[in-house]
This record gives structure tokens, C-alpha cells and sequence, in this order.
């Protein structure tokens, strides 16, 4: 274990952003919390109002709201304009990452009218929304009709647009991949206004597989139709405790969802969710879950645990009381389970409100909770901003499941943050190339959770202040993401963009496959249009000629010829 002792640091000196920071829940409690409140509220009574329609009024106000998007676009003189952004407020984006690109100047297309559940079509088991659709809208509206989207990220205000763009993961990932992959259609308007309908078998399949990780650089998404599985009730979670090293976590961890034979598509041997919280360099759980019924949940002796109340322990503080007590088993309301980490924000919420798990703050003003993360970020100011990028840790590491290890005593050693959440996830062989990709020959290997066609990953969530910053050292945030993106690099993972990155462009392309994005980005005339995903996840503000510049230069680049995997 002496490889995986963190180096001695030296103490570090505060100050008056130290104080900010340390009273900064003074502003949380009389602002935004409140704030949070009245928008939260907000948006649900646009919701039940959209409920309230009929399939085919919305799909007519949809259809609508398109031909405005395309008017707009074809109103843009692109020698005068700048680059197409959407119109939403910088600070209104979920993920941690600065949306300085918006600084600069752009065309603006609203899209904020597309915020509606289209249809629940619960005999092709499909669902068509919006993009500005979020999780907890949906299953809102699914789980009531025991039917629910395959991956439900955890956080209620994650935008289907921001997974399907972006990233997107929960615990049922092991089984049904990223977000991305359970998408069956995509309608899109190109750069010239063209609306299309890609799926994976039309003239449109090389936009499908181009459009995940894509950030929305190829085209406006306004609508997908995304898989639909049934479900139960209650979810059957199973806690157990595990106490070792953090290779012996990480086995712990991988046996917990991948059966030893290879039989990993044996749903009898595989649980229905997954997820392990790594609370010290010796310590974890493991929950695994399956889904149950309301008639075996309310059986005598079982116990039913409604984490959704306000005033209940936060879910990852309830989960390590299997350290103590032993392995235990309990029944959770799907769509509560759904949301566990919600209200604190998986563990931020004790550095945004340090109280904030006390009883008394959770009886009196649990309720209030979560605050807002765009608000949050609205009221924080640069200086503050720039000061959690250097003190403060938000990314996620993919990483293929038998480099879980290494990834863990990477962590320990040069950041220390914990908890940390593990989730596994496939990654599938598709038939293009796409950014993000399996190691070639994985298949060869025959390891633990992989199967012919997907190779399972596990995505390492490292969200917390530093041991360093803990212990008044100094820390240096913005080397210890370059060494993260080096080690991804080097090791086959990817890191999703929501955050923020330190890549360099060379290192960007080196770490994602740009051959299918590029090519789509020509054959779909969105150079000139659409800025490209490099510039727009770049930290940092961007200037006009620096993208122009960037955007010249991939013109006349002769167009990438398209990897197929070998099959």
C-alpha cells in the first residue's frame, strides 16, 4: 500500500476567499434557497399545465415551436452573426464547466419552450420528449404507469438534452449503457434549417451515432424518443458492507454486478441496479438493487424505507450505516430510489450547508433542499468560481471495470477526495466509431463483465473538497485535473465535458475519436454554424478570431475517413 499514500503537503495560507467560501452558506440559507423554492415551484405548475394537454396539442405546439426554431436559423446572416448558441443564461447549466463561449459574441435560438413530455407510447415502449424535459418530470409522469426510461440519471433537474448532448448515467447503465444508448430517434434541425429524424438504420444513422458527447455542435435537438422498460413499485436494496484495501474494494464492487462465469447477460444473476460509495481508503458499501412488487414490499418483517421525506437521513450518510450494523436489505418506492441523491446533491450538500444534515435542519427546512445548482452558480461570482475550480473537485473518471483499482489509488494519492461513487456502465461496440469507444480487442480478454459486444466500464465520481483543502495544504486543483486527463488518457477513459477541463486541443482529440464527428460536421454543414466541441468545452473565454480561426482550419482539413470496429 506505500504506492497509495498521498504525498506530504505544505500548509497553505488563507485568505478572504477562504472566508467567502467558509460563510457562504449564509447566502445559500437567505437566497437561494428560497429562490430555489419559487422556481422549483415554478416549473411544476408548467409541468401539470403541459400535463394537462391532450398528446396532440403538444405535439402541435411542438411542431410549432420548430418551424420558429427554423425561421430563426434561416434569418441568421452568418457573415455578420456570430456562431448559434442556444438562448439560455450561462449560469443555468447543470454541469460545473464555465459556459464562457456565451461571452463572446453569438446568434441566440430560444429553445426554452421545449420543455414538454410528447408521449408515453407504453405499447412500443417508447417515450418522445422535449429536450428540456428533466428527470424528475418523467418519471413523474412514467413510474406511475410502471413503465420508466431504461437510465434515469439521479438528479431531478438533468435535462434530457444535457444527457443525450452530453453525459449521462445511473445504476442501470450496467445493463442498458449510457443515456445515449437508449435514444431510438433524435429530430434535429441542421445548421441550414433542415429538421431531420435520425435513427440508427436511416439516411441519417452517421448523425444518430455522431450526436452523444457532441454538445450540441452538430445541430438544435427538439425532440427524442427514448426506450421505455417496466417496472415495479419498490426497489429491493441490498447494502452490504465491505472493509479492505481498495483493490479489494474494487473486487468487491465488480462481483457485486458481474457474475464470475461471463454469464453477464443472466438478468437472474444480474442485479437490475448497482452502486458503490467509497467512504475511506478502507471502507465501502455496495447496493445492489432489484425491482419489486407493492405486494411482496409490504410483507410482514420487510422494511420499507421512504428516503423521498424531507426530513430522513441523506441517502449516501443512510447507506454507511452498513459499516456498522452489517448487510441489510430494505424496500424503497422506485421513483424515491430513482432520486436518492438528489436533495444533498450526493454529498455536496454538507459543504454547501455544513449543518445541513443535521436533524433539526432536515426536520424544520428539508424541504427547501436541494438549493438550485444554476442559482448556486449564479451567485457565486468569477472569483469564487475560479476559487472552487483550484479547491474543489467535480469530475467523473470512466474507466474500463478492471482499472477500477488503479483509478482508486489514483484518486487516493493525489487528490483524496471521498466519498466516491462508483456505477458501471456499458460500452458499446457500435457499428461507427464514435467519440467515446471500447478498446479495440476487448472481446479477446474474456474479462469479468464484458461480453462479445459492449465492454463494461465503471464511471469513478470524485465530488468533494480535496484531503489537502481539508487539512489546510496546499493544493494545486488545476494540475491535479491535467494529471487526471493525462492518467485518462493513457489508461482508455474518458471525461465527461460537463466539467471542467484543463484538455489542451491536441489532448482533447487524443483522449475522444473526432473521425465520425468531423465528418458530420462537414457533411451536415455545421462548420461556420455550430462552434466545435473543443472550443465550446474549453476553459476559458473564447475569442471570435480564435474560433474563426479554429473553424478556417477544419474546413480545409480533408474530411476523416469513418472507423468501422472490426467485427
Amino acid at each position: 500500500m506505500a504506492d497509495v499514500q498521498a504525498p506530504i503537503r505544505p500548509k497553505r495560507k488563507k485568505n478572504i476567499m477562504d472566508l467567502l467560501v467558509q460563510f457562504r452558506w449564509i447566502v445559500v440559507i437567505f437566497v437561494v434557497l428560497p429562490l430555489s423554492f419559487l422556481y422549483y415551484f415554478s416549473i411544476y405548475l408548467g409541468d401539470v399545465r403541459s400535463e394537462c394537454k391532450s398528446y396532440k396539442q403538444r405535439q402541435k405546439e411542438h411542431d410549432e415551436n420548430v418551424k420558429k426554431v427554423v425561421k430563426r436559423l434561416k434569418d441568421r446572416n452568418a457573415s455578420k452573426d456570430g456562431l448559434v448558441c442556444t438562448a439560455r443564461k450561462p449560469w443555468v447549466a447543470v454541469g460545473m464547466r464555465n459556459v464562457d463561449y456565451k461571452r463572446a459574441r453569438h446568434f441566440e435560438v430560444d429553445l426554452s419552450p421545449f420543455r414538454n413530455v410528447l408521449n408515453i407510447d407504453t405499447e412500443r415502449m417508447i417515450a418522445k420528449v422535449e429536450p428540456l424535459v428533466n428527470m424528475g418530470q418523467i418519471s413523474r409522469v412514467t413510474v406511475p404507469m410502471n413503465v420508466s426510461l431504461a437510465v434515469v440519471a439521479e438528479l431531478d433537474d438533468l435535462t434530457v438534452g444535457g444527457l443525450i448532448n452530453g453525459y449521462g448515467i445511473e445504476g442501470s447503465s450496467h445493463i442498458y449503457g449510457l443515456f445515449s444508448d437508449t435514444v431510438v430517434s433524435y429530430e434535429v434541425v441542421l445548421a441550414d434549417g433542415q429538421v431531420v429524424r435520425a435513427t440508427k438504420d436511416n439516411e441519417y444513422s452517421d448523425l444518430f451515432y455522431a450526436i452523444p458527447w457532441s454538445q450540441g455542435t452538430l445541430g438544435l435537438l427538439v425532440s427524442a424518443e427514448i426506450k421505455l422498460i417496466p417496472i415495479k413499485e419498490y426497489m429491493k436494496l441490498t447494502y452490504k458492507p465491505v472493509v479492505g484495501n481498495l483493490k479489494e474494494i474494487a473486487q468487491a464492487y465488480i462481483d457485486s454486478f458481474s457474475p464470475k462465469d461471463g454469464d453477464q447477460d443472466n438478468r437472474e444473476k444480474v442485479p437490475d441496479f448497482v452502486e458503490t460509495m467509497v467512504y475511506t481508503p478502507t471502507e465501502a458499501v455496495c447496493m445492489t438493487g432489484r425491482y419489486a412488487s407493492k405486494e411482496e414490499a409490504k410483507k410482514k418483517g420487510n422494511v420499507i424505507n421512504n428516503v423521498g421525506w424531507w426530513f430522513k437521513t441523506w441517502f449516501y450518510q443512510h447507506a454507511q450505516t452498513a459499516l456498522k450494523k452489517g448487510e441489510f436489505v430494505e424496500y424503497i418506492p422506485t421513483r424515491e430510489y430513482y432520486h436518492r441523491h438528489t436533495r444533498c446533491l450526493y454529498w455536496e450538500g454538507k459543504l454547501i450547508l455544513p449543518f445541513g444534515d443535521q436533524w433539526w435542519f432536515r426536520f424544520f427546512f428539508g424541504w427547501a433542499m436541494p438549493p438550485k445548482v444554476s442559482l448556486l452558480k449564479a451567485t457565486q461570482g468569477e472569483y469564487i468560481r475560479n476559487y472552487y475550480h483550484e479547491n474543489h473537485v467535480i469530475q467523473d473518471m470512466l474507466v474500463p471495470l478492471y482499472k477500477v483499482g488503479d483509478a482508486l489509488e489514483w484518486v487516493n494519492r493525489e487528490m483524496e477526495v471521498y466519498p466516491l461513487w462508483l456505477c458501471p456502465h456499458r460500452l458499446y461496440r457500435l457499428p461507427l466509431k464514435t467519440m467515446v469507444y471500447p478498446e479495440p480487442g476487448f472481446e479477446l480478454h474474456k474479462r469479468q463483465g464484458d461480453t462479445k459486444y459492449a465492454q463494461m466500464y465503471t464511471d469513478v465520481g470524485v465530488y468533494y473538497a480535496p484531503g489537502p483543502i481539508l487539512r489546510g495544504e496546499v493544493f494545486d486543483g488545476i494540475e491535479a485535473v491535467r494529471k487526471l486527463e493525462s492518467w485518462l488518457i493513457e489508461n482508455h477513459g474518458f471525461q465527461p465535458q460537463y466539467a471542467v477541463s484543463e484538455l489542451t486541443e491536441k489532448n482533447f482529440w487524443r483522449m475522444f475519436d473526432g473521425s465520425l464527428y468531423e465528418n458530420c460536421r462537414k457533411k451536415y454543414r455545421a462548420i461556420g454554424t455550430f462552434m466545435s466541441v473543443y472550443y465550446k468545452s474549453k476553459k476559458g473565454k473564447k475569442t471570435e478570431k480564435e474560433v474563426q480561426d479554429a473553424e478556417q482550419e477544419t474546413a480545409e482539413v480533408e474530411t476523416p475517413e469513418v472507423d468501422e470496429p472490426e467485427d
